[in-house]
């Protein structure tokens, strides 16, 4: 699961998404409503960072397919609060303020009025990726996980440049998604590889057919700037941030670019920014093995486990069954297949969060008569798909981003031979994700460097949430984004399953997280939980 693909699904829209489709949910739409709500958290008008204009906010509609899967207006929060909308003008170049703009989409939920907690503001959210909908993640994910926060902050959140509704990046429509995603990933011979060369060079003439211009400037730094941008308009003088996956690449170079600006800062499930591309890969890979391996051993506990009774058995079956599948693809209740590329992706999917090990048993019982409709939905969470046909621009934003920012560049022969190195960290998983390698092959656009500076002179006391059993951002990073950080960055540690922490609902977690954000006190360096 190469870095960004892997990162941009997020515990909340994942599980949703995926318990939508599976129980045949059906998309939604809504009228646009008013409302003012152009004042800022303090109860004062919000001047544009752009010059005199105005953070205009009005009641969300649903989300747009390049969003999210489902088309369903935000819920309101437990005590009735409504979800805003609004945009805010950046310019496409940072170094010609003057020149193009685009708009950022923006949403926010007001703070609760009754409360003893002193306001702090606005909590920004980035939910990963790169390429994840904060305008779509945040309202889905806001009521059971973050609904405490708002005793002292707006909730806020925003699709960066290049991701949904902010100037998108789409590269190829839903057809041309659904054959390529299908496409042998681990080719295994002279044809298969010249169709692996074939999608990737259709794709990228396709991003740089359609998205162009916009290329160059979809780097991290860029969106830090945005972000800091968007912290004007909102009326603050310091960033409150809490940063996910990616997130927290996207709030270590905001803390690197503006120091003294940086307020409370969360940044949950670290990456590791002393990795390069390929060596953030293999680390990732072994992470989903362990997560793997994890699943395993539990599925066998159980006498409904459809892949044995002892976790080297189940292993050894799970490896069968994907090489079944490679021969026959399954067949499911529509006319898609299900090819080992998705079926290795669904398992991938699942194993992001513990409550999705039930779904994934479900899945392979099925895949073991044939049946693939359950890896589908899975596969299809994971790459953006939703049930018309459309998907979200998560994946060609991640690809964008991700080729933007780092320098590296892995041709076909180099990811052939780095096959064998994968595959011993993990079967499964490992071959594809050499061959995933290739994905900035022939972009047009090359990054400066192929390692994250987040080194910042800011001594706030940014907490830094790592998580043992984490599959997308492996445990050890954690400690090395706390010590690139520097300054009063700090650990804490949490011994669980899944991606991320805070969201996990662990009250060790949470009770240090909202000591920091709503009180101020961060916890010590080194804490663990539970």
């Amino acid at each position: 699961m190469a870095r960004g693909k892997s990162t941009g699904i997020w515990r909340a829209g994942a599980l949703a998404l995926a318990a939508a489709v599976l129980a045949g949910a059906c998309s939604g739409g809504s009228d646009d409503g008013g409302g003012d709500g152009t004042k800022d958290s303090a109860g004062k008008e919000s001047p544009s960072a752009q010059g005199g204009g105005k953070l205009g906010w009005k009641k969300c509609a649903a989300p747009t397919s390049r969003q999210y899967q489902l088309r369903t207006p935000p819920k309101k929060m437990p005590d009735g609060a409504e979800w805003q909308c609004g945009k805010l003008r950046v310019p496409l170049d940072h170094a010609k303020p003057d020149g193009e703009k685009i708009d950022l989409a923006l949403v926010r939920v007001r703070a609760k009025e009754k409360t003893e907690k002193k306001h702090q503001g606005s909590l920004v959210f980035n939910f990963g990726g790169p390429g994840a909908s904060g305008v779509a993640l945040l309202p889905l994910a806001a009521p059971e996980s973050y609904d405490k926060l708002r005793e002292g902050y707006d909730l806020v959140s925003f699709d960066p440049r290049g991701v949904g509704e902010s100037a998108g990046v789409v590269c190829q429509d839903g057809k041309r998604n659904d054959a390529d995603y299908a496409v042998e990933s681990t080719p295994d011979d002279a044809e298969e590889v010249r169709t692996v060369k074939d999608v990737q060079k259709r794709r990228v003439q396709g991003c740089e057919k359609r998205a162009g211009k916009l290329l160059p400037h979809l780097t991290t730094e860029n969106t830090a700037r945005d972000m800091d941008l968007l912290r004007a308009a909102l009326g603050d003088k310091k960033l409150g941030y809490f940063g996910i996956s990616y997130g927290t690449q996207l709030g270590g170079v905001y803390a690197r670019l503006f120091p003294e600006r940086v307020g409370r800062m969360v940044l949950d499930a670290p990456i590791d920014p002393t990795l390069g591309t390929r060596e953030a890969a293999l680390s990732q890979i072994k992470g989903f093995e362990l997560a793997l391996n994890n699943y395993l051993k539990d599925c066998v506990k159980s006498a409904t486990c459809p892949l044995g009774t002892s976790a080297p058995e189940a292993g050894e079956k799970l490896a069968a069954l994907l090489e079944k599948i490679d021969k026959k693809p399954l067949a499911t209740r529509g006319k898609r297949e299900v090819t080992e590329a998705m079926a290795t992706t669904g398992i991938g999917a699942a194993l992001y969060s513990k409550e999705t090990w039930a779904p994934l048993s479900m899945a392979l019982q099925e895949a073991k008569s044939g049946q693939g409709d359950t890896l589908l939905a899975l596969s299809d969470a994971y790459s953006g798909r939703g049930q018309d046909g459309q998907y979200t621009n998560m994946l060609d934003a991640s690809v964008a981003v991700n080729c933007a920012d780092h320098s590296a560049r892995t041709s076909y022969e180099d990811a052939e031979k780095e096959v064998a190195a994968f595959r011993e960290a993990s079967a499964v998983f490992g071959p594809s994700q050499a061959w995933a390698l290739t994905s900035c092959e022939g972009w047009p656009v090359r990054g400066k460097s192929d390692t994250v500076d987040v080194r910042t002179d800011s001594d706030a006391p940014v907490v830094v949430v790592g998580n043992t059993g984490d599959p997308a951002t492996p445990y050890k990073g954690a400690r090395k984004m706390t010590d690139a950080l520097g300054g009063g960055a700090r650990l804490l540690t949490f011994k669980g399953e899944g991606h991320g922490s805070y969201d996990t609902g662990d009250a060790c977690v949470q009770k240090n997280v909202n000591g920091y954000l709503l009180d101020g006190k961060a916890p010590k360096d080194g804490t663990v939980c539970p």
